[in-house]
């Protein structure tokens, strides 16, 4: 800043100065013009020459001018320098960007003037995520122990984000974790404080909560990591996806949300596929193997569409039969787990079709901002394939309910998940973290500072385009979102009591249809053994022969009355249904067999039980009844 003082300050010395010896550049000579065309020749090239080394990358034109950014921590209100990020080394050169109706640039996150000032409601996980280290704070010893389990540590110094790798991570999750973390300081830049933390790239957590129990206990290490369970203590934080996943051919979440509505659009709800669609690698977990058998085969119709990828004839065909935008064809999605959380939750969510989210085991930071039957519609992992029938069936028979909640399921994935919260999303969880660090953050042995241009210049191919396309250009306009208070311990009890007395009602609505469907099936077997014609003839020969022994009198035939055969009845009638159903019915030759035992009589005492029970019965079928449709009024205002 002193140097931009300095710079201001001689502009107007030499303005002031130009202007007192006009007179003598008018009466200067011939020689002294000569001389002032070489000085302004000489510094049109100097710039000329910046400016090309600029554009190569090789020499920053910032330094030039004295006008090269100084980023310090600083507290509220903090003073944010307008910052210029130009397209050195030809990061973003050639880079085709999407621009939407309004010509701007669909890729950038959207600096939303009018959105709620107040942060979406699973931003309050954060102060849950980081309760362990409430009273204790972070200290070094604490965090040096962390970094057993660490792929890379991140420090975040003056403004500068600096990285030290411990162990390689798989495929390019640390360095798509890591690059954007730099994209959040070029979105928020001078605005998160210095800070040093543990990263592990893995995907199961290894934080266990049972070995900190208790005042004897230490406190566990702060570990971040993509997702975490009831078990453990790990840290959550937006995964690498979010900025491409080159491997698979997954474009940044800014571009990929954009493809995904337009993908939308092609299919209107009512027209897609009345089934339950996935597609994924079923060799990772034993539960989407599980999965697999609830495919439609000859013996049972699952109401399902499940796919087999295979990644590597994917790559060899270029990623053809894998483009998210081509998979919202089908009414129902499912989402299952991996070898743990699945980076795919997003983009199925984002398809305005239901989502049928079966049972997890993890979370990552979005999926506790969901409720059930709001966003998604709950799925047994034990059962799972009479769990997704019943779901399609409930979805086919409920089209308005099953159409909103796919809408508003997507609604939230790219409302309140779109890169701008998710930016937010990574400071508030830094910055909060920062404020429990009981140390002064330093650069360790063996790190190095990281940048754009340090990372995105060396890319190739496909990882260049992905760092490109997710590049951050300029600060945000806005600040970051305000965080929500924490939740009260009543608070966290009554979410989390929501949620599962709402997964309980869907199950509750799935036991009552398939016992319903018992209940047919035993009544059609009921029907189908004891109501055959034998069973009928012979329930009519022995309560007629029952009646007989009851007579008391001769039986005589009245006066007017005829003796009816089937010639009697069955010749004067001519065609028609009448005499066809007689001819079908018409028994030709006497039974061989005799008729059935008739059982014995009730006892008193036993017909009252069985009378009791029945009305019981159906006492409980009719408060059943009222609470469905109870539970159905109330998801509907809800």
């Amino acid at each position: 800043m002193a140097q931009r003082k300095s710079t201001k300050g001689n502009n107007r010395d030499t303005q002031t100065n130009t202007h007192s010896n006009h007179a003598s550049i008018k009466t200067s000579s011939h020689q002294g013009k000569r001389i002032a065309k070489a000085t302004l020749l000489l510094v049109f090239s100097i710039f000329v020459s910046a400016g090309l080394l600029s554009f190569s990358g090789c020499f920053d034109y910032t330094t030039l001018t004295g006008l090269r950014q100084v980023t310090t921590t600083i507290t509220k209100p903090p003073i944010i320098t307008l910052h210029r990020f130009p397209r050195q080394c030809g990061v973003v050169q050639n880079q085709t960007q999407p621009v939407s109706e309004d010509g701007t640039n669909k890729n950038k996150p959207r600096s939303n003037h009018s959105r709620p000032s107040t942060c979406p409601s699973y931003f309050r996980w954060i102060y849950e995520d980081l309760r362990p280290w409430r009273e204790t704070g972070v200290t070094r010893e604490i965090l040096q122990k962390a970094s057993r389990k660490a792929h890379f540590r991140v420090i975040i110094l003056d403004g500068k984000v600096y990285a030290k790798k411990y162990r390689r991570a798989i495929e390019t999750r640390d360095t798509f974790t890591l690059w954007g973390i730099v994209q959040l300081l070029q979105w928020y830049p001078g605005r998160l404080p210095d800070l040093e933390l543990l990263f592990d790239a893995d995907d199961r957590p290894t934080v266990r909560s049972s070995d900190y129990r208790g005042q004897q206990h230490p406190a566990p290490p702060p570990v971040f990591r993509y997702c975490s369970n009831d078990a453990s203590l790990d840290i959550v934080f937006p995964d690498w996806s979010f900025w491409g996943w080159t491997e698979l051919n997954i474009k940044p979440w800014a571009k990929s949300l954009v493809a995904i509505e337009e993908g939308n659009k092609m299919t209107q709800w009512e027209d897609r596929v009345p089934y339950a669609y996935w597609r994924g690698n079923p060799n990772v977990a034993r539960t989407r193997k599980d999965l697999l058998r609830c495919n439609v085969s000859d013996q049972e119709d699952w109401n399902t569409g499940l796919y087999i990828n295979d990644w590597a004839t994917e790559f060899k065909e270029g990623f053809k039969n894998s483009n998210l935008e081509n998979q919202c064809t089908h009414r129902y999605k499912i989402y299952i787990e991996g070898w743990a959380w699945s980076v795919s939750e997003k983009y199925i969510m984002a398809c305005d079709s239901m989502t049928l989210y079966v049972r997890p085991t993890y979370y990552d930071f979005l999926i506790r901002g969901m409720v059930p039957l709001q966003h998604y519609w709950p799925i047994r992992d034990h059962g799972k394939c009479r769990s997704l029938k019943h779901a399609v069936h409930w979805g086919n028979t409920h089209l308005d309910q099953a159409r909103k909640i796919g809408e508003e399921g997507s609604r939230y994935i790219r409302e309140e998940v779109n890169m701008e919260y998710v930016y937010d999303y990574m400071f508030h969880l830094m910055n909060e973290y920062a404020k429990l660090l009981k140390f002064k953050p330093e650069i360790p042995l063996g790190a190095k500072e990281i940048t754009s241009d340090s990372m995105g210049c060396p890319a190739k191919g496909r990882w260049r385009d992905f760092l490109a396309e997710s590049m951050v250009m300029s600060p945000s306009e806005v600040s970051p979102c305000e965080m929500p208070l924490p939740y009260s311990s009543l608070e966290l009890k009554e979410v989390l009591e929501r949620k599962a007395n709402l997964t309980r009602q869907v199950e509750l609505w799935e036991d009552q249809y398939y016992q319903a469907k018992t209940i047919g099936r035993n009544g059609s077997g009921y029907v189908l053994k004891y109501l055959q014609m034998k069973y009928v003839y012979d329930y009519m020969f022995h309560i007629l022969q029952s009646y007989g022994k009851l007579m008391k009198m001769n039986v005589e035939v009245p006066e007017g009355a005829k003796e009816v055969c089937p010639e009697t009845m069955a010749c004067p009638v001519k065609g028609g249904r009448m005499r066809q159903y007689m001819d079908d019915s018409l028994i030709l030759s006497p039974s061989n067999k005799g008729s059935c035992e008739t059982p014995p009589p009730f006892e008193d005492d036993e017909l009252k039980k069985f009378l009791e029970k029945k009305k019981s019965v159906e006492k409980e079928v009719e408060k059943w009844t009222n609470e469905y449709w109870e539970e159905q009024n109330k998801s509907l205002q809800h």
